[in-house]
């Protein structure tokens, strides 16, 4: 009777294939690469596509995820999904009893299965913003994640602008643009700048509520402004029956930028 190939034997073919698959889609050795994925329906461990990741990378290669928490907020749109049905009462204890955002133990379970397999990785580094914080894994994490003031959730004070300036790639796996948060530095470089409004979140201890002003994001039209793209910026396959998209952060951040200064500019 033949013997049937272990889960384990299975695990390693796949990561094996999906890592080969990601270099021939042109994923640079050594490089630096942020991820948006999705893995519902493919049946892979988030440990298995992250570890794949990291070997298309190699040793010298920087893994980057967004690991956002929208929920810790009362001005965001998670907050008001959260309270909506809720009595006066009710939201009010709601909101006195939200956790404070904590980078080494605040989940981040909008972002996906990967985006929680990369944060809580052993060695991961994670910046300190309270609403939108990036992870990651390799060498060069802690120098890109290092400082990340509230003032700028994506803007030229944030990582996202250390991840233009390294010539970061971006893969959307199993995803499309509409979630491509590179796209929001292309607001923060759109002239004239785009309204600024006040933000609130917890941080510290619970109960201690900070307010600060930044930009007004809007992610409304992220899938519109990835369909306008030039083919030629993109190298396109498929993974799990669904696309996967990589692309350079720099291209397609001017592309964005381009977009927005001219039709939002109008619609304003």
């Amino acid at each position: 009777m033949a013997e049937q190939p272990s889960a384990v034997g299975n695990d390693a073919a796949r990561r094996e294939e999906l890592a080969h698959r990601l270099g021939s889609l042109g994923v640079r050795r050594g490089g630096v690469l942020m991820v948006h994925a999705s893995l519902s329906g493919t049946g892979a461990a988030p440990e298995l596509v992250r570890d794949a990741l990291l070997a298309a990378l190699g040793p010298e290669g920087t893994l980057i995820v967004p690991a956002f928490t929208p929920e810790n907020s009362d001005t965001s749109r998670a907050y008001r999904e959260a309270v909506a049905g809720m009595g006066v009462a009710e939201a009010a204890t709601y909101r006195e009893t939200m956790p404070p955002f904590d980078p080494d133990a605040t989940g981040c379970p909008t972002m996906g299965a990967l985006a929680e397999c990369v944060w809580s990785t052993h060695g991961a580094v994670r910046s300190a913003h309270p609403q939108t914080s990036l992870a990651g894994l390799g060498p060069r994490a802690r120098q890109l994640l290092r400082w990340h003031p509230r003032r700028s959730h994506l803007g030229r004070l944030s990582p996202m602008r250390r991840l233009y300036a390294a010539d970061a790639q971006i893969l959307l796996l199993r995803v499309g643009f509409e979630v491509c948060s590179a796209f929001h530095y292309a607001e923060y470089l759109t002239r004239p700048r785009p309204p600024r409004r006040t933000y609130r979140c917890v941080v510290g201890d619970k109960g201690n509520w900070v307010e600060y002003r930044d930009l007004t994001l809007d992610d409304s039209d992220f899938g519109e402004i990835g369909s306008r793209l030039p083919r030629r910026m993109l190298a396109e396959a498929e993974w799990a029956s669904r696309a996967v998209v990589l692309c350079a952060m720099r291209d397609v951040v001017g592309h964005a930028k381009g977009q927005m200064s001219g039709y939002r500019r109008a619609l304003a």
